[in-house]
């Protein structure tokens, strides 16, 4: 797991001015911590807006990032294609990958081959098997965070999105962690 406090903590010292999008389990704590200090929340009722409404922060003068799960983010392609990555947005694109745990026990990575008898398998979760092949057909680049030693990662997802002048991804693996009770 990846304390969502030191998660928020990377984010801010970024300059995020927003986060948008539709929380999950896995993003939950982190959404929880939203609002309270400099990074407001913008939620949206479907994926695909998340990249409308960045997309206008940032032409604004915001520092937004996206932050949708893996089902979510293959239905807002559109979106994404057509407004973030067509006008060469420079967005960090936070997404919770569902079924990656799952999909690492039953197959030890991402399949090869996706066919219609893997995408029908009970055993696993189809939208982990096509999340990196689609993020790769889009021409999207991405890094997996798998652990809080992962964290750097966040910073060169920043670089390479400033680089491009264009959206990065960052696959969230695992879940975010709410700060312990006390």
């Amino acid at each position: 797991m990846i304390p969502a406090a030191s998660f928020l903590k990377v984010l801010e010292s970024h300059g995020v001015t927003d986060v948008v999008g539709l929380p999950d389990n896995s993003s939950a704590a982190l959404f929880a911590l939203l609002g309270g200090n400099g990074v407001r929340l913008r939620t949206v009722t479907r994926e695909g807006e998340a990249f409308a409404l960045a997309t206008g922060l940032w032409i604004g003068g915001a520092h937004p990032v996206v932050l949708i799960q893996n089902t979510g983010l293959l239905e807002s392609g559109d979106a994404l294609r057509g407004t973030a990555m067509r006008m060469r947005i420079p967005l960090v694109c936070i997404v919770t990958y569902r079924g990656f745990a799952k999909m690492m026990r039953t197959f030890g990575g991402v399949p090869e081959t996706c066919d219609a008898a893997l995408l029908s398998r009970p055993d696993v979760d189809s939208v982990a098997v096509v999340t990196e092949p689609t993020l790769r057909a889009w021409g999207m680049p991405f890094e997996r965070l798998e652990a809080a030693a992962d964290l750097p990662r966040v910073d060169a997802a920043f670089a390479r999105s400033a680089e491009l002048q264009s959206p990065v991804g960052l696959l969230l693996t695992c879940d975010l962690q709410a700060a312990p009770a006390c």
